[in-house]
Order: C-alpha cells, then structure tokens, then sequence
C-alpha cells in the first residue's frame, strides 16, 4: 500500500537524517491533539502540536504539547518580533506543504526557526505528526530536537 505523497516525504526524511523514529499509519483521524492520543494510548502532553506562526512575515514552527496553548508574545520576544500571528490554513499548506492537521515538524524547507517547548523534554517519547491526518511520528523529544534543529524555550502560556 502507497502512503500519501507528504507521508513519504516525512518517511524519506526520517531514512536520509537516520533518524530513531517510528512512522505510524493509524486507522482514525489524529487531527487534533485529542484525537492522536485517543489514537496511539499516550498523554495529551506527549502530542506535539506543530503551529506554524508568521513573525514579521517570516514562517516559524512552534512544537508545543498537546495539552497546552502557545504564548504568541512569548515568541515575540524570543525572536524580537513586532507581529506574531497564527498562519492561515493556506499559509501553512504553502509554508509547510502540509494541510493543517496533519502538519509534520519536518522537513520544512520554508521554515527556517523551529522553537520546541521545554516541557516535551520531560518525556521519554513523543508523537508528533506524519503529514496526515492519520500518520504520526513517535520518537524521543531529543531526536524531535536534532531533526527539527530546533531551539528549546519556554513558550506556553502559564496555565494549562
């Protein structure tokens, strides 16, 4: 069986970067935070949501866990923005080559900064998106750092 064209672009990445991970087709939609841990029996806070922002006109990725929300002006600071907003569906299926939902954290050859949230280090594995709605990727929030290059911040909002 064929997967979808963004699905193997994830899984020819994860070849290329030898990365330790494991792509996972599942048989319901993991288009929410929810629903991918209902999915493969994890926490919500072991779902990495990959947001894709717009900081004074340049995309950005936050990965943040799935049981919380991403503090735009805390990103702002971070990266001394003026403007930080939350992309459009059409923005982020031109940024990333995703559709929302089912947004990978790589390869994002738009993407230049992938900010990663401090809190998914606690984990020893994480699920992160696959390119669709019923794909994801499970490996340890090390490796989520080394492939997505990303820098770890505190960039959640206080309260859950």
């Amino acid at each position: 069986m064929e997967w979808p064209a963004e699905v193997e672009r994830v899984a020819a990445f994860l070849r290329v970067t030898g990365a330790e991970a494991r792509l996972e087709e599942l048989p319901t939609s993991t288009s929410t935070a929810q629903a991918a841990a209902d999915a493969v029996g994890c926490t919500l806070g072991q779902i990495v949501k990959s947001l894709v922002l717009v900081c004074d006109g340049a995309p950005v990725v936050a990965l943040v866990p799935g049981d919380r929300r991403a503090d735009t002006a805390k990103v702002a600071t971070l990266l001394e923005a003026r403007r930080v907003a939350v992309a459009t569906p059409d923005e982020v299926r031109t940024t990333t080559g995703f559709h929302p939902g089912a947004v990978a954290p790589f390869p994002l050859e738009h993407v230049s900064i992938a900010l990663v949230e401090r809190m998914l280090l606690r984990h020893r594995a994480v699920w992160a998106g696959g390119g669709s709605d019923r794909h994801l990727v499970a490996l340890s929030p090390v490796e989520l750092v080394r492939l997505t290059r990303g820098r770890v911040e505190d960039l959640v909002l206080e309260s859950p």
